[in-house]
């Protein structure tokens, strides 16, 4: 861990355009996290972050420092064993909570025959939501118990072959930038870093970005924490989903490569949509639809799950191509497993 910074010296070097190496980003980071920093210099911090957006090399450090403070989730091990996530960053236009039927569709999925992967589970990382629908709140509607300790999700985890992993308890030194974050209004450098500090240490994961300069910026900034595998991705209407709605920019990390990929949705087979196909109202809204996906109700909503569970497949090694992922991902929701995993989630999650 380096040592403290001159905050006031590195706010100074900011605001004269210069960019802050990743040892010194994760010095500065550190020192928030530790409650170290006022909260003038935490707003002063965020908005000239975001007035440029963050380096690789500013990310990278700031994931460092929050790496090292969270509260983590054992997971299964294993060669066989992937551990993924569909945390995103939120903060683009709202349809329905995704990521988080998907991570649930995943967990239920059969890795394909000769993969060599027996088994992928899925820390679901997230938190609520300034619009009341986030993650946390879908699953709470969904009869999950957002609220279970470490121990409880890593038994989540080995029996469902999934967990929530809600930030707010596993990022404790998250309170020394609530309040600045919540004066500035905007998304800051933290919403880019929620999805790169994954309590059960994920290598593996699918990750929605609310822009698309973000693409490619949190793709390298993935390479330079080590991850071996990960898709990010944004649609061209500007969702940060795998999406029936419109072409998605992917960029693919690949254990220290990046690939850049567009998904057209037609090619795969999908039926073209509105994202007015895909939008709720409401988190009983949201719950409800991801019931009738895991029933096996179809239209664009189910083709938007199981596209995102087969890019988390693809993420895992657990299938070799788009076509055979959509095929197991389906075939998960159709065989009634994903339900099956909801309920266990739920049970398991509530159990002393």
């Amino acid at each position: 861990m380096p040592d403290g910074p001159d905050i006031s010296d590195v706010l100074a070097r900011l605001r004269g355009s210069d960019r802050l190496t990743r040892p010194e980003a994760d010095g500065v980071f550190e020192s928030l996290l530790a409650g170290k920093m006022n909260e003038a210099q935490i707003c002063d911090l965020l908005t000239l972050l975001a007035e440029r957006g963050p380096s690789v090399a500013e990310l990278a450090g700031a994931a460092d420092a929050m790496r090292r403070h969270v509260t983590p989730v054992v997971a299964p091990t294993g060669s066989d064993v992937r551990v993924i996530d569909t945390c995103g960053t939120g903060g683009a236009p709202k349809t329905f909570n995704v990521s988080t039927a998907a991570a649930i569709v995943a967990a239920a999925c059969e890795p394909e025959a000769g993969s060599g992967i027996r088994r992928v589970v899925v820390a679901k990382h997230g938190n609520r939501s300034r619009t009341g629908r986030g993650s946390a709140e879908v699953l709470g509607a969904l009869g999950v118990n957002v609220d279970a300790s470490p121990e409880t999700q890593s038994r989540c985890l080995d029996d469902a072959g999934v967990c929530f992993c809600f930030a707010i308890h596993h990022h404790p030194a998250m309170k020394h930038a609530a309040g600045p974050r919540k004066a500035l209004g905007f998304p800051t450098i933290f919403n880019l870093l929620g999805p790169l500090t994954n309590p059960a240490g994920a290598s593996r994961q699918l990750i929605g970005v609310y822009a698309e300069p973000f693409v490619d910026l949190v793709a390298a900034a993935l390479v330079e924490l080590g991850a071996e595998r990960a898709m990010v991705v944004h649609a061209r209407d500007g969702l940060d989903e795998l999406t029936v709605t419109a072409p998605t920019l992917v960029a693919h990390v690949d254990r220290g490569s990046v690939r850049r990929e567009e998904i057209d949705p037609a090619a795969l087979g999908l039926a073209p949509a509105a994202i007015e196909d895909v939008r709720v109202e409401s988190v009983e809204g949201s719950a409800e639809l991801i019931r009738r996906i895991l029933d096996g109700a179809p239209g664009p909503a189910r083709d938007m799950v199981a596209l995102t569970a087969a890019g988390a497949l693809l993420v895992a090694e657990a299938s070799a191509d788009w076509g055979r992922s959509l095929a197991i991902a389906n075939d998960a929701i159709d065989s009634g497993r994903a339900r099956e995993k909801l309920e266990r989630l739920a049970a398991v999650s509530h159990a002393p």
